[in-house]
């Protein structure tokens, strides 16, 4: 009995602290302190932009761009750590690459309206901080392995994006679409772009490479 209730109080204060660093203050603490000059970039995002850093660095380093991302998080975790990911590193742009996670419902339910809300409050805070926010589109997922019951993904995906362009439009703010330059026949990222369909590749993130740059 006594083993019992030892294994649930640990399972309490793992979650506990687990719940204290909701949004993951701690991933890069230590690493935005070691930033010596600032930035060109900073990537905000989600395991697609930590991906994009971790599988192709010199990319990053030779730009001087910093990669931001945390995997599997959501819009709303990104804006509460904004501040100290993003606008404490004083960049010249941040590229915020946002949204799939939130229609996966990694976080749970929550209407496109709110991510939405969500990019936007990131690009309020960037220009309130002399920050040029660049608004990039979702990438193409037609369907996430890890959430086989979600049947409208391209769909919820689309009108997110149809959100994002419109508001970048409204406020001259830099737009890129990488959606329409990766989807598939089903507006999904096909098998040479990304094994699962959701995480590119490294000849993807050669191709997106080729677009953002263009934007900085």
């Amino acid at each position: 009995m006594k083993r019992i209730f030892a294994i649930a109080a640990a399972i309490v204060i793992c979650a506990s602290a687990h719940a204290q660093d909701w949004a993951n203050f701690g991933r890069y603490k230590n690493a935005n302190k070691s930033v010596k000059e600032k930035p060109t970039a900073v990537f905000m995002g989600d395991s697609i932009t930590e991906g994009w850093a971790n599988q192709d660095p010199d990319f990053f380093s030779t730009n001087n761009y910093i990669g931001r991302g945390i995997s599997g998080q959501t819009s709303s975790q990104m804006l509460v750590r904004f501040r100290k990911d993003v606008v404490e590193l004083a960049p010249k742009y941040v590229v915020i690459l946002a949204g799939t996670n939130d229609i996966a419902k990694n976080g749970g339910d929550i209407d496109i309206e709110n991510i939405f809300g969500n990019i936007k409050s990131m690009c309020e805070i960037a220009k309130a901080n002399k920050i040029k926010p660049v608004i990039c589109s979702v990438l193409p997922a037609a369907a996430y392995p890890w959430r086989p019951e979600i049947t409208d993904a391209a769909d919820q995906v689309m009108k997110l994006n149809q959100l994002l362009y419109a508001y970048a439009i409204r406020n001259k703010i830099k737009y890129v679409d990488f959606h329409t330059l990766l989807r598939d026949e089903h507006n999904g990222l096909s098998k040479n772009h990304a094994h699962d369909g959701v995480h590119p590749n490294k000849n993807c993130y050669k191709i997106m490479e080729q677009v953002i740059v263009r934007y900085l």
